[in-house]
């Protein structure tokens, strides 16, 4: 049977049950981050496809080794959007069912319960696979250490256009003791 009681009554309930909507908020965050980084491996997997039929045998095997990584991306990325997307509908459905238990008669606290858990659960399970896409990301794009130090070894003056000699030093002033005075280091 439904039954409705007065407004300050409809007023708390419609407040309990919007609460969640916050929860939801902060998902689609989430799922709107996550879609940005699938989007970007994906035009980057694209264009490596479309440009390595001229790659030379010897950068044939890097851009091999990056789309095997953009792949991997694509695919924890994609796991994650599936969770997060779970742990929005089971904060959806939580919310319906906070709203109708109060103008039908249900003993629902358990099922409550046992979405927000659930909820919470594909959420972690998402945020988790959300890391391991970035470590993958950062795995695959490190920067060798001898493209640094060449890198380093042909800079430049800009003033002169000589190559540089050395790395410049920067002298910072940097207070020692908090007081009136301040000690500089040299």
């Amino acid at each position: 049977m439904v039954s409705f009681g007065p407004v300050d009554n409809i007023a708390h309930n419609i407040q309990l049950a919007v609460a969640p909507v916050f929860l939801l908020t902060g998902i689609g965050s989430v799922l709107n981050v996550l879609v940005t980084r699938l989007g970007r491996v994906i035009d980057r997997a694209r264009k490596v496809e479309a440009e390595i039929d001229g790659y030379s045998p010897a950068m044939r095997g890097p851009a091999l080794a990056d789309l095997t990584a953009l792949d991997r991306r694509m695919a924890v990325v994609h796991w994650a959007i599936g969770m997060c997307t779970t742990s929005a509908l089971f904060v959806c459905i939580l919310i319906a069912l906070l709203f109708v238990g109060n103008f039908i008669e249900i003993k629902a606290s358990g099922v409550v319960a046992l979405l927000f858990i659930a909820a919470m659960g594909f959420l972690i399970c998402g945020l988790i696979l959300f890391l391991a896409e970035v470590q993958i990301a950062t795995r695959s794009v490190r920067v060798k250490g001898a493209l640094l130090a060449e890198q380093q070894a042909n800079r430049r003056d800009i003033r002169t256009d000589q190559p540089r000699v050395g790395v410049p030093t920067i002298r910072v002033d940097v207070p020692t003791m908090p007081g009136p005075q301040y000690n500089s280091v040299k």
